[in-house]
């Protein structure tokens, strides 16, 4: 518990329970011993503890009503004297400076198994704190995953779900990490968790170390003297035991260790006659690299212990020289939601908001400028008992002491509202209420009731929030899902900062600490060490939900951030900060620019979205297979042999771009899936329709595969390849028929030959006329993203001289159930040079006029160059075919052959 009690009321009333015992016979008569005098004191002082147990019980065990009381900041305390500590015969060496620079900041995971639980829980963090980095699974024997790109190392930490799957791997692997590790500055954190079969006590292979394993330990303590500490804070000792009956402690004689993390063995039966219980003893221990060059960090558990996760974040940070770590400031900002509203005897009354004042006061000291963002609903004040109905005054007394933002008037969900005036009259009676109680209408922030309209997004949401209240700012926990909520981001859309909103462990049923769920021990730890700690550890930023009813009844949410802020202040370093919604918006985005593009769900994937979804909308609306180009391959003719099958139709045109939407890949993105199902048809039969959009600039957009991939999961993807010297040629005249200047100014040689010293025209129409061509570089980011069975590439000159082959395997693949015959339905066109549907009365319907046109032969200068400059490209192609199982085209053979010779 530590050395204090962090939850004052509850504490006192549990140690008040445990004085309730009978004293043994020995002990009364040991006692009659004393001098008279002695024995009316220990008996008044007898009777003065057994009337304080019987009060408190009484206030235990009834059900009245009771307040819980707020532990103050206390001062910081010694973690102990170094002198008990198994280290103080050794002098104290210093860490060597780390220079990760010339190593990715990435991270190389080496796990068990793709499912262990204690490589997911490290990954967890990662991906919590946004490291990147990549898992694999531990080599017993088998090659190691590259580790180098030219001169540069790919990872700059490298860490050991099991550190006995490092120190016994063969020789050859271990000589080439450890010579890449000392090379490049790299340094390796590993974890040793015992199980049933691990030896007792035994020395770590290779190093001057003995683990003594499966004790169970009490007390611990941070180092104060280790060099890695830099969140951590070695002012407290955690008293009381660790969790499980599993750990390490290392034991050693060499300056090259250091104790970070110490405790004391719990049970003395089962320690080993190494060890002794009289001092603490290493659970992790750091190594300085003075033996082989290489600093480690080892666990001698796994990160379930809060401690644990700490110092992992800190060790993380310290073996990459900070390149990998988060500042020490961490911003919050509390809303309080639904302020009038709520049942009859759960609203706070006078006497609570006068308690969320003056924990706003004490709560000012651990964090400056602390304020309480409160979110009302105007239509509700005034609608609870009289004593609540004073509180909603005391409130209003009180208003420029808190910051203000508004839910809905009435409290409903928005998106349930269709048209924009009726939302945007909803929220005129809002303001309205503000202004007339003198509520700030200002600052920019607002949330929805639910966070319905805010994820997925309400259109008529955001367009109402902008011209009512001129909001910048809001949030959600859906973004992109409520759950796992370490992926929770944030996003841009419409002109409004959309920040992700994290839960306390509050909700508008938890409004009585014995009552919580699952005890009140959950809250308590969630607070010390637990989730709710870690989600300030591991976030930056944290908007934190809450509810009015946590701040009547017993006060659970002043309880919870008192002592949270308290928790963090006596065991890390961390500045906890605040700031106003919008200026806490534009800190956030300074933080993650990357996270302002969103990136689109589907909402039927998701219950809760689907729930605050428009029920006018429906998925069906999406397609069911994506052409995805490249330009100048056959794309358009694809197109209308698609359309001729009577149960695939297309999407509707687009004004600007015609038969294609070109969604994925443009700006056109930022105006979201409602707008882009609006380009589609809702199908008549969901089952037996395919619904599809062809988009040439897709294959070779880097945005497209992961964007579509999101909204489209099972969607099928079709693309076609020809000779790219064939379509750089032909995308070269199809520029010059629509007067491009670059095109009509240069020959085709000259655009492909064109260095970076040219144009930006010239350099513009260079890319596009090469860069499609990448085949096998873009197939390969789509499969990234999508398994190759929902992959299908055609032929671009196969389609060009047997469509009809062509089309019953594009049948096949997309699995539509009526087939159609397209031998009967296409007719040879000689004057077009290509296959046209063939109509009744024999005539035909062929591709427009800027189709097939007739250009000159490309020169043999360019087709050469060409054919060079596409050399490992087509190479990687084969490769690629050879990996999915299908026959080389015809064109590739002959492009190998012609290099190879």
């Amino acid at each position: 518990m530590g050395r204090h009690c962090l939850y004052s009321a509850h504490c006192r009333l549990v140690k008040g329970k445990k004085g309730r015992k009978r004293f043994p016979n020995q002990i009364m008569n040991f006692f009659m011993r004393f001098p008279r005098h002695l024995r009316r004191m220990v008996f008044l002082l007898a009777a003065f503890c057994m009337v304080s147990v019987i009060i408190s019980a009484y206030y235990l065990y009834t059900g009245y009503k009771q307040e819980l009381e707020l532990s103050k900041p206390t001062p910081e305390q010694d973690c102990g004297d170094p002198k008990h500590l198994p280290y103080r015969s050794f002098e104290m060496k210093t860490a060597k400076p780390i220079d990760t620079s010339r190593a990715d900041p990435m991270v190389l995971v080496f796990v068990e198994t793709q499912y262990s639980q204690l490589g997911q829980e490290i990954v967890a963090i990662l991906e919590s704190s946004h490291f990147k980095h990549h898992t694999e699974i531990a080599p017993g024997k088998g090659d190691m995953p590259a580790l180098t790109n030219k001169d540069r190392g790919r990872y700059a930490l490298v860490i050991y779900e099991n550190i006995l799957k490092y120190v016994n791997m063969d020789s050859w692997n271990r000589e080439l990490l450890d010579k890449y590790c000392v090379e490049y500055n790299v340094g390796i954190i590993g974890f040793h968790k015992a199980n049933e079969n691990s030896v007792l006590s035994s020395q770590l292979k290779g190093f001057p170390l003995n683990l003594h394993t499966n004790l169970a330990l009490k007390d611990c303590c941070i180092n104060p003297r280790s060099p890695l500490l830099r969140i951590t804070k070695a002012k407290e000792i955690e008293r009381g035991p660790l969790p499980g009956e599993d750990w390490t402690v290392f034991q050693f004689n060499h300056s090259t260790y250091q104790p970070v993390l110490l405790a004391k063995p719990r049970l003395t039966e089962s320690i080993p006659h190494h060890i002794t219980d009289e001092v603490l003893h290493a659970t992790v221990v750091q190594d300085l690299g003075l033996l082989d060059g290489i600093q480690r960090i080892l666990f001698g558990n796994n990160v379930n212990f809060w401690l644990h996760k700490l110092i992992f974040v800190d060790a993380i940070a310290f073996l990459t020289g900070k390149k990998l770590s988060l500042s020490l400031e961490r911003y919050i900002l509390v809303d309080i939601d639904d302020i009038f509203v709520g049942k009859e005897g759960t609203r706070m009354n006078v006497n609570d908001v006068k308690a969320l004042l003056e924990t706003q006061n004490l709560l000012r000291t651990q964090v400056p400028n602390f304020t309480f963002n409160l979110g009302y609903s105007g239509k509700f004040y005034h609608t609870g008992m009289l004593a609540e109905d004073e509180g909603d005054d005391l409130l209003l007394k009180y208003v420029n002491e808190f910051w203000w933002f508004p839910h809905m008037w009435n409290h409903m969900q928005p998106h349930l509202f269709h048209n924009e005036s009726v939302l945007a009259e909803q929220m005129i009676l809002n303001k309205e209420f503000a202004l007339k109680h003198g509520i700030p209408t200002d600052m920019g922030y607002a949330v929805a009731p639910h966070h319905s309209g805010v994820y997925p997004v309400h259109v008529q949401l955001y367009e109402a929030w902008k011209k009512v209240w001129g909001i910048t700012v809001t949030s959600t926990e859906e973004y992109p899902h409520l759950k796992p909520a370490r992926y929770r981001h944030g996003f841009i859309h419409s002109g409004i900062m959309v920040l992700p909103r994290q839960t306390c462990g509050l909700f508008t049923h938890t409004i009585f600490y014995k009552e919580y769920p699952g005890g009140p021990r959950e809250l308590d730890k969630s607070i010390r060490g637990g989730e709710l700690f870690l989600t300030v550890l591991l976030n930056p930023i944290s908007i934190f939900m809450t509810h009015l009813s946590n701040y009547g009844n017993d006060r659970l949410g002043l309880y919870t951030f008192v002592n949270l802020a308290n928790f963090v202040h006596c065991w890390t370093n961390l500045k906890l900060q605040t700031l106003p919604p919008v200026q806490l918006a534009h800190k956030y985005f300074e933080l993650f620019p990357e996270q302002k593009e969103p990136l689109w769900q589907n909402p039927c994937d998701d219950k809760r979205h689907k729930d605050i979804w428009s029920k006018e909308k429906t998925c069906d609306r999406l397609p069911k297979f994506l052409v995805v180009g490249p330009q100048k391959t056959g794309t358009t003719a694809l197109y209308l042999f698609l359309i001729m099958h009577p149960a695939i139709t297309s999407n509707f045109p687009n004004p600007k771009t015609f038969e294609e939407v070109q969604f994925f890949n443009g700006n056109a993105y930022h105006k979201g899936i409602d707008w882009y199902m609006n380009f589609f048809p809702i199908p008549s039969n969901v089952t037996t329709d395919f619904l599809f959009e062809k988009s040439a600039n897709y294959l070779h957009s880097e945005d497209a595969p992961n964007r579509a991939a999101a909204l489209l999961p099972k969607v099928k993807i079709i693309t076609i390849l020809i000779n790219p010297s064939d379509r750089a040629y032909s995308w070269y005249q199809h520029q010059r028929a629509h007067e491009d200047p670059a095109a009509l100014r240069y020959s085709f040689y000259e655009v492909i030959t064109a260095g970076r010293r040219a144009t930006p025209e010239l350099r513009a129409l260079h890319n596009r006329c090469l860069v499609p061509g990448w085949y096998a570089a873009h197939i390969e980011r789509w499969l990234t993203y999508y398994p190759a069975s929902q992959l299908h590439i055609i032929d671009g000159h196969k389609l060009r001289t047997d469509p009809a082959v062509v089309m019953d395997g594009v049948q096949k693949f997309l699995g539509v159930s009526q087939y159609y015959n397209y031998s009967q339905a296409l007719m040879f066109d000689p004057q077009k040079g290509f296959w046209c549907q063939l109509l009744d009365g024999g005539k035909t319907k062929c591709l427009g006029k800027s189709k097939g046109r007739k250009y000159p032969a490309m020169d043999v200068e360019s087709r050469t160059f060409l054919s060079r400059y596409y050399k490992d490209h087509n190479i990687e192609l084969s490769k690629l075919f050879y990996r999915l199982g299908l026959p080389l085209p015809a064109w590739l053979r002959e492009e190998l052959q012609k290099v190879m010779r």
